[in-house]
């Protein structure tokens, strides 16, 4: 029960789209987690970003409203105070009359503004605001270009610091990300909220999508990666173990999908170097209703990310009992318990030998489906409502 009898109002912001990925799977859980609430106790408004949330509102019949664009003109101002290095409790304070996120927040007069995609907005604009960080591998893992460019720490840097002073809380995805906002920047453990990753709710369904066998062309057997092609997510080591395992198994194939990002070229070169073009398929970007299939079909999902502390595929897999390898980092092997191999995701040959269990073993792919069902059931959507409902009445 809250404290006080009167109505709490409560806004998301959504900002992430589907090509953002995970991101954008976290957002769709807190829509529904705050969804949830009982209305005797909560009013809700939604503001979003882009168009494409429309569809996803629908079911709800929640009060939203569009944030517009930011201008060129407001951009270079935000630019020209990060530079001079202004206070940012004034910046906070005079977005309200121009800034087009800040002019539709403040107005709200909410008792609290969630913000799930890491925003910037969860510090600049002058609100009670819950912000979340998904992660700090610019910290972690400083040796991988998409996080070690000295513009982009920075960025991350000043994003997570101010979001750690000047917001009622931090929402993380699990102990060690608890931890590690709180060793990186001091921000007191009591403003730090555990909130794990759930299975998206697309993953539940169970329809074979119309058009499936005509869009992709898969083998009868294959090991499954979904990541964007982002070099810490180590698709070259796993292309690696998959040279390796030619010989000895002679039908192993590998399915990716997921955007061109920074390592997308670097992989499709491996694979052509190392004439592997009948043993590994790019898909490309899939869409959501197209995930659960892939992973119905599939002989195991393999994930050698290096980064953390968790991760969403595991948890889809999981739901679709597909049998899971993945690496021992961070908050993974938390994450999965014994329902995943794990494995060292800078080493070929560990990959290599999970990825050989798994294909050579019935028994083992059936025993580590079965547990992967039991995993993911102890914290499905209804837990996160609930524990997200926990952490709002705490804030507020």
């Amino acid at each position: 029960m809250l404290v006080e009898d009167k109505v709490k109002k409560i806004g998301v912001y959504l900002e992430a789209t589907p090509h953002y990925g995970g991101m954008f799977q976290y957002d769709l859980a807190i829509l529904e987690a705050v969804a949830s609430l009982p209305r005797e106790n909560f009013a809700i408004i939604i503001a979003y970003t882009d168009p494409v949330w429309l569809e996803y509102l629908k079911p709800y019949n929640l009060s939203s409203v569009m944030v517009q664009k930011v201008g060129v003109l407001v951009k270079i101002l935000g630019k020209l105070w990060n530079i001079t290095k202004l206070p940012m409790s004034w910046w906070r304070k005079i977005t309200q009359y121009f800034h087009p996120v800040a002019k539709t927040l403040v107005p709200q007069k909410c008792d609290l503004w969630i913000f799930p995609s890491q925003d910037k907005w969860s510090y600049q604009v002058d609100v009670p605001a819950l912000g979340t960080i998904h992660d700090l591998m610019h910290r972690y893992e400083r040796r991988f270009p998409e996080v070690a460019d000295e513009n982009e720490y920075a960025y991350r840097e000043r994003l997570y610091s101010n979001m750690c002073a000047m917001t009622r809380g931090v929402l993380v995805d699990s102990e060690v990300g608890r931890q590690q906002v709180h060793e990186s920047y001091g921000t007191p453990l009591d403003h730090i909220y555990v909130l794990p990753f759930v299975p998206p709710t697309y993953v539940y369904e169970k329809k074979v999508p119309d058009g499936f066998d005509t869009r992709y062309n898969l083998p009868r057997k294959f090991i499954f990666y979904p990541a964007q092609f982002w070099e810490h997510k180590n698709h070259v080591r796993l292309i690696d173990a998959i040279n390796r395992l030619r010989n000895d198994l002679s039908d192993i194939h590998l399915v990716l999908v997921g955007s061109k990002k920074n390592g997308y070229d670097k992989a499709r070169q491996l694979v052509e170097t190392l004439k592997l073009e009948d043993h590994v398929s790019f898909l490309g970007y899939v869409p959501n209703e197209d995930m659960p299939e892939l992973y119905r079909r599939a002989r195991a999902m393999v994930m050698p990310t290096f980064f953390g502390p968790t991760n969403i595929p595991q948890l889809e897999a999981f739901v679709l009992e597909c049998p899971v390898a993945t690496s021992n980092v961070y908050g993974i092997p938390e994450q999965v318990g014994d329902a995943a191999l794990l494995f060292n995701p800078d080493s070929v040959e560990e990959i290599a030998d999970s990825i050989y269990r798994l294909w050579t073993s019935d028994e083992l792919c059936e025993e580590l489906a079965k547990k992967g069902k039991q995993q993911v059931a102890k914290w499905e959507q209804k837990e996160f409502n609930q524990k997200l409902a926990g952490i709002i009445e705490q804030v507020v």
